[in-house]
């Protein structure tokens, strides 16, 4: 047992040392993306499903509340949150059309889109990006698994450089953390 968690430790490690390695000028380039939009008064609307639904739910809590130091409430919307609403699209339209449907109505220029998906290729999350692209918000793709078909649309792609589905979400995390110090750092009192 002992060496099973060793080395779930030493996967997570080398996951995040990939992380290190490749992507701190993409997280840096999406965090300005991020703080741009909100210092000009635009919202972040973040999606995802299971585990990248429980992320996109997070990044979202720790705006509107706050991550490590008192600031101002920013504006986030997760879209995996209103259960009236997604069961009624899912009914009434498609699983696919959970997320396109709520940009369409809360989506606004300036806004960014944070599309969560291990694989890449969530139907209903990449259906969220043409409809953010087709109102005009930034879109970032927090992806993993070479990113799947997001990996080859025109939008800021955060890859996470490994294929194992765990430690790409425990990397999410940690970007996601990253961009809510960044905020911090911009925003605390």
């Amino acid at each position: 047992m002992r060496t099973s968690i060793e080395q779930a430790i030493k996967e997570s490690i080398e996951a995040k040392q990939a992380v290190l390695k490749e992507l701190v000028p993409k997280i840096e380039e999406t965090g300005k993306i991020i703080l741009d939009a909100l210092k000009n008064g635009n919202k972040l609307l973040t999606c995802g499903n299971g585990g990248s639904a429980a992320d996109a739910q997070h990044f979202a809590a720790e705006l509107i509340a706050r991550y490590d130091k008192e600031r101002q409430s920013l504006p986030a919307i997760a879209l995996t949150t209103d259960t009236s609403a997604l069961t009624a699209i899912g009914n009434d339209y498609s699983y696919e059309d959970l997320f396109s449907r709520q940009i369409a109505s809360m989506g606004n220029k300036g806004d960014v889109l944070i599309a969560i998906t291990t694989s890449g290729n969530s139907p209903n999350v990449l259906k969220a990006i043409e409809a953010a692209q087709k109102k005009g918000l930034h879109v970032i793709g927090l992806t993993g698994k070479g990113g799947g078909k997001m990996a080859a649309l025109p939008i800021n792609n955060v890859i996470v450089p490994k294929t194992n589905t765990a430690h790409t979400q425990e990397c999410h995390i940690m970007i996601i953390h990253i961009w809510c110090k960044l905020i911090d750092d911009v925003y605390a009192k």
